[in-house]
């Protein structure tokens, strides 16, 4: 399982390096991946400090950090 959620987060991050902000419910449609690990890996990366996750209503809104 680990290895899975360390893949993903690679996804998100290149996902996110050529696309920029995007919402949760459009990342996990864009990379096609399963909800649950694409939870576990935005968790990874947040606390690694390199995604910013915002809340906005009942979606996050989800960014690279820049300085990160």
């Amino acid at each position: 399982m680990i290895i899975e959620i360390g893949i993903v987060a690679g996804e998100i991050w290149h996902y996110l390096d050529q696309h920029g902000e995007v919402n949760f419910s459009v990342l996990v449609k864009e990379i096609e991946r399963n909800p649950d690990y694409v939870l576990m890996s935005l968790g990874w990366l947040a606390r690694e400090g390199h995604v910013i996750l915002v809340k906005i209503n009942n979606d996050y809104r989800i960014s690279l950090r820049k300085d990160a």
